[in-house]
């Protein structure tokens, strides 16, 4: 069994690099990869000979020399020009260009955001706010005012905001506001106020600047009116436009609700943010990219001030007083920033100029292994951010979308696994060097043995990675290994698919078995990949560090250095008299049978039974976890118990099939059975009634 599809890939003769003079496997060997960078530098000092001394200066002072902001506009540019470089590398360009426009349409929407939302509508103090029951008149007057006045497409959220800015440039126009009149403006608000003129409630009496303002009005007192009424609140607040950072208030993170006032201890959510789950696929499908761009357009970009604090981290304003380096936030957490240090500012730059591959190369010179990071996984930066009274930027979605956009282009796949093996902003090591003859052993296949062996491939190193999962491998037609040719992967749909069909790997160590579907794993496929398709990279599974595989072994075998990086294999044992009786279980170990074992998987006929009620101890990310998973794989276990006990009572009967168990089964049997025919009730009836 494979971590891939068998869908066929495209052929070597289906993809031939842009430039002249390489092939596609020269991507791939040290040799290549040094070409590949003496002509990035050539066509640089072609396209701008400052840029390119600035850059020669900069590596032979060993990346050291310049002031931050100094630094941080070198890189940048020169990102710009790796971008432009791997377009036509990939023959991509068309497609970048594409890509950037879809990203920086999207910025226009939040100067209505910031504009109108914000400093009009939801301004404190405003005058004349209206009440949630004049919302239907309001909305009336507002549906006349769009459809006759403005264009219409599918997409209302975009086409109020268009609204919104035409009639606040008109305003500005009339109100002597602008320094330069645009062509044509003038022109746009005759026909508009033609448009309405039968309308007399609209316009109103005055002259052109008390009907625009009359306009803007009726278009603020109905959205004001919309964020008061309970449905219609629920549409706004997934609206990104509508979006409003909220004030961070430390000892209430989470919104919770008290139902029984006499038991205090007992909390729970609110039921609008309750989220239906059925089954084990990705949770979490991350923002789309209005709010993503939502997210780059609140960022302040700090690195020209050096106050990039989700980079650097917050100082502490006395270290000594406080006992730290670094400021503390109301939870005693120190404010380090991104462990890391990726340059986040500068990425967030890049991306929002609509150039998600120049943003990659930005984040990846620190931070080469970011599938692995991200989204879901890590927040340091976001606790740091310079935004300390209210929501910080969702930087950890910023990131994962920059390389889902990368992926999402041609060769996709393909880009992000070279900006891994040569990338022009690392000066110290800008490509991978070739074998020196040294070997290192890595043990364990998690986020620090998968990272160690990248950073020791590029150095030149022939690395054996050793886990003790059991590791799927890729085919050979994908990682050209055992005398396959390399196979270019145009498409990244082809080695990924849904998690709840997805094979389980082994590969990535606590990323696999400890991290749910809130994380998409496919991300650790990319990874596996990438690193499986090095020529001096070999990764075994199954193979126990100290067991299978000895010290003395090792050295035998002709390593010259081991490197642990085994992480907790097993779960923690606590010094509780009768923690380990029947009936308990460690909850890393639930999780690690629930992946490991495919248990949650329709087809699967792994042996983990749970029951409820259950009682989860602990509050941590592993506790809440488990409590999710565990009532999300009941509903899969009683059904799947009720399906196999259907067949075979069919081809037993049901009096033989139940006496091959004793009262105890029986009983445990006879609920599951009851519990998965109201799952199926639940969803004939969910069906029928056309709701989840």
């Amino acid at each position: 069994m494979t971590t891939a599809s068998a869908r066929p890939l495209a052929s070597p003769e289906a993809f031939h690099p842009g430039l002249d003079g390489f092939t596609f496997e020269d991507l791939y060997r040290p040799a290549g990869l040094k070409r590949l960078h003496e002509r990035f530098l050539s066509d640089l000092a072609a396209a701008d000979a400052v840029l390119a001394q600035k850059l020669e200066a900069y590596r032979a002072a060993g990346g050291k020399g310049l002031k931050p902001p100094e630094e941080a506009a070198l890189l940048i540019g020169v990102a710009r020009h790796v971008s432009a470089f791997i377009g036509r590398l990939f023959g991509i360009t068309a497609e970048q260009k594409a890509l950037s426009a879809r990203l920086t349409q999207e910025l226009r929407l939040f100067e209505f955001r910031r504009e109108f939302i914000t400093r009009r509508v939801f301004k404190k103090g405003a005058p004349d706010r209206p009440a949630a029951a004049e919302l239907p008149a309001l909305a009336a007057r507002v549906d006349r005012l769009l459809q006759l006045g403005f264009p219409s497409t599918d997409d209302n959220e975009r086409d109020v905001a268009e609204a919104v800015l035409s009639l606040l440039e008109f305003e500005r126009l009339f109100s002597g506001q602008l320094k330069q009149e645009p062509p044509g403006l003038r022109d746009r608000w005759a026909a508009l106020r033609q448009k309405l003129q039968p309308e007399t409630d609209l316009l109103g009496d005055g002259d052109d600047l008390a009907q625009v303002r009359r306009l803007i009005s009726l278009l603020d007192r109905w959205t004001f009116a919309r964020a008061l009424h309970p449905e219609a609140k629920r549409h706004l607040e997934k609206l990104a436009t509508h979006v409003q950072p909220k004030p961070l208030v430390f000892d209430k993170l989470v919104e919770l609700k008290l139902p029984d006032p006499a038991l205090p201890e007992a909390a729970e959510g609110h039921e609008h943010h309750l989220r239906r789950r059925d089954g084990f696929k990705l949770t979490d499908r991350r923002y789309e990219t209005r709010r993503v761009m939502a997210e780059v357009e609140y960022c302040i970009l700090c690195h020209e001030r050096e106050k990039d604090s989700c980079t650097r981290g917050i100082p502490a304003k006395d270290p000594a007083a406080e006992g730290n380096t670094f400021k503390k936030n109301p939870l005693g957490i120190p404010l380090t920033g991104c462990p890391l240090d990726e340059r986040i500012s500068e990425a967030h730059l890049l991306k929002g100029e609509g150039d998600s591959v120049a943003a990659v190369a930005m984040i990846a010179l620190d931070n080469p292994m970011l599938p692995g990071t991200g989204h879901r996984i890590c927040n340091d930066c976001m606790k740091s951010c310079i935004y300390q009274k209210q929501e910080p930027v969702n930087i950890p979605q910023i990131e994962t979308s920059a390389l889902t956009d990368v992926l999402a282009l041609p060769h996709g796949f393909e880009i992000y696994g070279l900006l891994t093996r040569w990338n022009p902003l690392n000066v110290r090591r800008p490509h991978a060097l070739p074998y020196l003859g040294k070997n290192v052993l890595v043990v364990g296949m998690g986020p620090a043995g998968y990272t160690l062996a990248h950073y020791l491939l590029n150095e030149g190193f022939g690395v054996a990675g050793v886990d003790g999962l059991k590791i799927e491998p890729f085919p050979d037609a994908l990682t050209g290994k055992n005398g396959s040719p390399l196979q270019p992967i145009r498409d990244f749909s082809q080695v990924a698919s849904e998690l709840d069909d997805r094979v389980l790997a082994g590969f990535g160590g606590v990323s696999e078995y400890g991290i749910t579907v809130r994380w998409d794993k496919n991300f650790l496929t990319l990874l596996h990949l990438t690193l499986a398709r090095r020529e001096n990279l070999r990764i075994y599974g199954g193979v126990r560090f100290g067991g299978t595989l000895t010290l003395e072994d090792a050295w035998d075998l002709g390593f010259h250095h081991v490197a642990i990086a085994a992480g907790a294999g097993r779960p923690t044992v606590i010094g509780l008299k009768n923690n380990l009786i029947r009936g308990i279980r460690k909850a890393s170990d639930f999780l690690m049978a629930l992946q490991l074992t495919g248990a949650f998987k329709k087809g699967a006929l792994a042996n983990l039974q749970v029951q409820l009620p259950a009682v989860v101890i602990g509050g941590g990310l592993t506790a809440v976890d488990t409590a999710t998973e565990l009532r999300a794989y009941y509903v899969v276990q009683v059904e799947k118990t009720l399906a196999q006990y259907e067949v075979l009572a069919g081809e037993m009967g049901d009096d033989k099939l139940r006496a091959r168990h004793d009262r105890e089964e029986l009983t445990i049997l006879d609920e599951f059975l009851a519990h998965g025919k109201q799952v199926r009730a639940e969803r004939a009836a969910a069906e029928r009634e056309e709701r989840e």
